[in-house]
C-alpha cells in the first residue's frame, strides 16, 4: 500500500515562512497529481495547492496565492509546500495527498479523488 508522509509543520510568527514536505513511498507517485490540503479547527478540509504529476502546472487557491510555491522532486518522491508570508489564518493542520487517477490531464481541488492522505502536520501562526 502506498503511504505519504507529511513533516516541517511548527509553530511561527506572523509574516514568517515554514517549508512542509511530503514523502510518498509504497506506490508509484510520479504519475499522480499531488495536492496539499489543510484543515482549520472547527472547519472542513480545503484545498490549498496541487501539483501535476510531471510538475508542469501547479494551481492553488486564492488565499494563498503569491506567498505559497509547491514543488515536487518524482526522483526522491518528494513534494514541497514553501510557505511565506504566513498569517494566524493559515494555522491547520496540513495534509499531503495523491490524486486516485494516474496522469490525470488536469488538476482537481475536489478532495474525494484523492486517495493516500498522511496524517498532516500542524502549522501554528502567531500573532
Amino acid at each position: 500500500q502506498g503511504q505519504v508522509v507529511e513533516s516541517g509543520g511548527g509553530l511561527v510568527q506572523t509574516g514568517g515562512s515554514l517549508r512542509l514536505s511530503c514523502a510518498a513511498s509504497g506506490r508509484t507517485f510520479s504519475n499522480k497529481n499531488m495536492g496539499w490540503f489543510r484543515q482549520a479547527p472547527g472547519k472542513e478540509r480545503e484545498f490549498v495547492a496541487a501539483i501535476t504529476w510531471s510538475g508542469g502546472s501547479t494551481y492553488y487557491t486564492d488565499s494563498v496565492k503569491g506567498r505559497f510555491t509547491i514543488s515536487r522532486d518524482n526522483v526522491k518522491n518528494m513534494v514541497f509546500l514553501q510557505m511565506t508570508s504566513l498569517t494566524p489564518e493559515d494555522t491547520a493542520v496540513y495534509y499531503c495527498a495523491a490524486d486516485g487517477t494516474p496522469r490525470r490531464a488536469g488538476i482537481t481541488t475536489i478532495r474525494w479523488l484523492y486517495t493516500y492522505w498522511g496524517q498532516g502536520t500542524q502549522v501554528t501562526v502567531s500573532s
